[in-house]
């Protein structure tokens, strides 16, 4: 049998649809982005290219195939290690197109290497099985001692974790003793030893605080502060632990189970001790308040035995005489007062009567009705000028209303009058005029003269 002709893309009519070769990668790159969604691919790095935009370019292979790499540098910025030729590594991106040239490749969003993504995932897994058991749960932190008298520290004789913390409770707070539990921090001793130490420093209780401190280091150096054994044993023990592991980047499972965590050893000496400079300061405040206080207690004091000398000077006898003194002047002055306000009363009542006589007499009654006259004549007048005033509100009412009905309100109102410009003929209807004829239209402000161009019976 002969081979089938190869299928046609033809429109509804039968005629062929031609790509470009631009149309035609443009077309697989949107249907590789929008079928395939992000994927995890492992490989081995080959033919990396850093040029200068930042940008890398790589090829990921197996023993099987190949497929070529971008990462752009806003993604690769974020990368937590330099890539090289011949190194496993496990990428996550998305599968596109370059449509220049018509190649197949993956963008990589995230690249870590080979290895990192087994163990993050158990140390996530680990992280959520203890926060059920609740090792991470607030309640069980215990609160650090203030001013501990003895430090223990857990971590290896020979690194330089031991000496940053030595270091810094040396310059911080001189009086702390410092016993050292040491073990190894890294390879297979170091969860054994870890758990020995910690179990010792708990169940001899020679220390006020302990500090679990190593420096930093890969994911694999610090897997052993993620070991299950490490982080029950830190949540059994008696005393408070510190755990300075690695640096601000790093993050453990004992981080977690700690009661504190600083974001490197030295900074675990820092949470466990107080600041020698800061207390001397709060010393020289406390003792700066502490004569405020005294001055200001002592200038109390002295204003109340003033104030009982003075109480002493006025219970004198002769003090009393000049008070009987003044007491006997207060009464004659209110005795004068007294006399005065009385005739005063008897002269407003004198003035009283007078006034009442007075208004008894004739010419009184007559100044009266006058003025009662004069009150008359007044509201006369001013109820004729209100008779007045209604009357013209009706008359300006009434204008106002005819001229609501005038066809000249109309026009105010935004209406014309319509008439054939020959005759002046009122036009109510369309087909009262023929097209091409003239109309005028009256406004309420001047007229309008115009041609009739179309009619819409």
């Amino acid at each position: 049998m002969g081979q089938a002709p190869a299928a046609e893309t033809r429109t509804g009519r039968g005629e062929r649809i031609v790509y470009s070769v631009a149309r035609l990668n443009r077309e697989v790159r949107l249907l590789l982005e929008q079928r395939i969604a992000v994927v995890w691919v492992q490989g081995e790095i080959s033919n990396l290219s850093q040029p200068s935009s930042g940008h890398w370019y790589f090829s990921l292979k197996d023993r099987e195939a190949c497929i070529r790499c971008a990462m752009f540098r806003p993604k690769n910025l974020h990368a937590r290690f330099a890539p090289r030729n011949g190194q496993q590594v496990l990428t996550r991106g998305r599968v596109s197109l370059y449509e220049q040239r018509g190649d197949y490749q993956l963008i990589v969003e995230h690249l870590e290497e080979a290895g990192l993504g087994a163990l993050q995932r158990e140390f996530e897994r680990l992280k959520a099985t203890l926060a059920a058991e609740g090792l991470f749960a607030a309640g069980h932190k215990r609160s650090l001692p203030r001013f501990p008298r003895r430090i223990g520290v857990i971590t290896s004789p020979s690194g330089a974790a031991l000496h940053d913390v030595l270091q810094t409770l040396r310059r911080r707070f001189p009086p702390a003793a410092v016993l050292i539990y040491p073990t190894a921090v890294q390879g297979a001793a170091a969860v054994p030893g870890l758990v020995r130490a910690i179990e010792r420093a708990s169940a001899r209780a020679e220390c006020d605080v302990l500090i679990l401190a190593r420096g930093g280091g890969s994911l694999e150096d610090l897997w052993c502060f993620n070991d299950e054994r490490v982080a029950r044993a830190i949540h059994a023990a008696r005393l408070p632990i510190v755990a300075g592991v690695g640096h601000e980047i790093d993050f453990t499972i004992a981080d977690l189970v700690a009661d504190a965590r600083a974001p490197t050893p030295s900074g675990a000496a820092e949470l466990v001790v107080p600041d020698r400079t800061a207390l001397l300061q709060a010393l020289g405040h406390t003792s700066q308040r502490l004569s405020v206080a005294a001055r200001r207690e002592l200038r109390g004091i002295a204003a109340r035995l003033e104030h009982g000398s003075r109480r002493l000077r006025l219970a004198h006898p002769g003090v009393r005489v000049l008070n009987g003194q003044q007491r006997l002047d207060e009464l004659e002055q209110r005795l004068t007062a007294g006399v005065r306000v009385l005739l005063e009363r008897r002269t407003l009542e004198l003035a009283q009567t007078t006034a009442h006589l007075q208004r008894g007499s004739p010419a009184h009654r007559v100044r009266e009705c006058a003025l009662r006259q004069a009150a008359l004549s007044s509201r006369l007048r001013a109820a004729g000028s209100t008779l007045l005033g209604r009357a013209g509100h009706r008359l300006d009412l009434a204008a106002r209303a005819l001229h609501g009905v005038s066809p000249l309100a109309t026009l105010d109102r935004g209406f014309a009058i319509v008439t054939r410009a020959a005759d002046g003929t009122l036009l109510r209807r369309a087909d009262a005029v023929e097209v091409g004829a003239e109309i005028e239209a009256r406004l309420a402000r001047g007229r309008l003269r115009a041609r009739v161009t179309r009619r819409d019976d």
